[in-house]
């Protein structure tokens, strides 16, 4: 295990390029939903939002056990996204993420940059608990051919967990993960980004107040749990990304 969870940079990214994501972001999904297509957030395999399912929230598994209910009782991400791929943005959001790779002592091996996703949590939004990658050759992304892959790309088109169709990720694992506040923080209520970073899950929850400042940034392993819970009041846009390399030995 490594020891710092997360690295964080407050108020680094000034509001008018804040804003700027945020319009940029905004005006891709009015065009995804202008086109016809799914601005939902996915979250691998697991459930997604529908009538006859109950918001995961913020609950851990043992939370749920007590409450009796299941994971397939449940959804565990409530949330809009999309796309940027800038030029602008990679350089802006990679050169933290190896400030933060060098500083923390991580020093893992980095060599491809996923495409930034613009992510807006409303009406009691939420991302429950999750880790981006596991970092072993399970979580590798692997190479999705039409016909012969036996996954099934979902309803929407998109493909199956961990499959790409980008040939610089195929063999690869999420290393580092990045998330940007772009929000006032008086603009929304709840929507706490929290890590659990006990030596075994739920042990120890800490919350990332750190990053409640428009403009903060937080970097972290990509196999540490964590969470955004439910906005309460207003509206919270944030921007992740994922550094990508070989899975750890």
């Amino acid at each position: 295990m490594v020891n710092n969870k997360f690295y964080w940079f407050q108020s680094a990214i000034d509001k008018e390029t804040c804003q700027k994501i945020i319009n940029l972001g905004l005006s891709q999904l009015n065009n995804l939903k202008l086109e016809g297509k799914s601005i939902q957030g996915l979250a691998g395999n697991s459930n997604l939002k529908s009538t006859n399912l109950i918001p995961k929230n913020d609950l851990t598994t043992q939370q749920l056990k007590n409450k009796n209910l299941s994971e397939k009782d449940v959804y565990i991400r409530d949330s809009q996204i999309c796309w940027l791929d800038y030029d602008w943005l990679y350089e802006l959001i990679q050169s933290y993420m190896f400030k933060a790779n060098e500083l923390a002592g991580w020093n893992f091996d980095l060599d491809f940059s996923e495409v930034p996703q613009f992510t807006v949590y409303e009406n009691s939004g939420f991302y429950s608990w999750h880790n981006d990658s596991d970092g072993d050759w399970n979580s590798i992304y692997k190479s999705y051919i039409h016909g012969v892959s036996e996954e099934k790309l979902s309803k929407n088109g998109d493909l199956p967990p961990i499959f790409t169709r980008n040939k610089n990720l195929i063999g690869k694992v999420r290393k580092l993960s990045f998330t940007l506040n772009l929000t006032e923080p008086e603009n929304y209520e709840g929507g706490n980004l929290l890590f659990d970073v006990g030596e075994h899950s739920e042990n120890k929850i800490i919350q990332c107040n750190e990053i409640k400042d428009q403009g903060s940034l937080v970097v972290f392993p990509s196999f540490i749990k964590h969470c955004v819970t439910p906005v309460t009041k207003g509206t919270r846009y944030s921007l992740v990304n994922w550094m990508c390399g070989r899975p750890f030995k």
